[in-house]
């Protein structure tokens, strides 16, 4: 399991605590100090910094930067710093978390099999760090992406606001799967439950 950010909406604890114990968790370096009730998850989490890798089984996951936020709240201490990471095995994975375009963005991840890309926000606005569906095109084709899934729209939306602007809720995944093949880029949106065959 790897942990992209503090942010609620990407670290839910009582979702954690669901975990088997023998899963472990890779999340941002000083994590559990910003937010304590990490730890109550047991003693799997593995903290890491860009550029570092962490063997696991068949698999080694490197963690890579991203432009993004990392703090827990928006008015709380900047202690962590957000990631993605890119996932080796059989392929190579790259799940993006929360992050926006950044400069470097190709010397830290390239020729992988799957992209998993943020297309969205959260509630009715894109907000900082955050790659709209054309950015996200553009940062498949950074990274070398053969196969691209949308990510990060239409699973959280504010209580009472499901009436505003529905389309930043519903549409960022489809719009994106859009754009990306007039790019040319390979890309499914796939619901949650479903599986994609690689």
């Amino acid at each position: 399991m790897v942990l992209s950010h503090l942010h609620a909406d990407h670290t839910h604890l009582r979702s954690l605590r669901l975990l088997s114990q023998d899963v472990p968790i890779v999340v941002p370096a000083g994590a559990p100090d910003a937010l304590p009730s990490l730890r109550g998850v047991g003693d799997r989490l593995i903290e890491v910094r860009a550029g570092d890798e962490v063997p696991i089984g068949a698999v080694t996951i490197r963690a890579v930067p991203a432009d993004h936020d990392g703090r827990r709240w928006r008015r709380g201490p900047a202690t962590t710093s957000a990631l993605g990471y890119v996932i080796t095995g059989d392929q190579r994975t790259y799940f993006a978390g929360d992050t926006d375009l950044y400069p470097a963005l190709r010397d830290w991840v390239s020729d992988v099999d799957l992209a998993l890309l943020p297309v969205g926000g959260w509630g009715p606005t894109l907000g900082v760090g955050h790659m709209d569906p054309a950015r996200a095109v553009r940062a498949a084709q950074e990274v070398s992406a053969r196969h691209v899934v949308p990510i990060h729209f239409g699973t959280l939306w504010p209580i009472g606001l499901g009436l505003i602007k529905p389309d930043r809720f519903f549409g960022p995944g489809g719009e994106f799967v859009a754009v990306a093949r007039r790019a040319g880029v390979r890309a499914t949106e796939i619901a949650p439950g479903d599986a994609l065959d690689m």
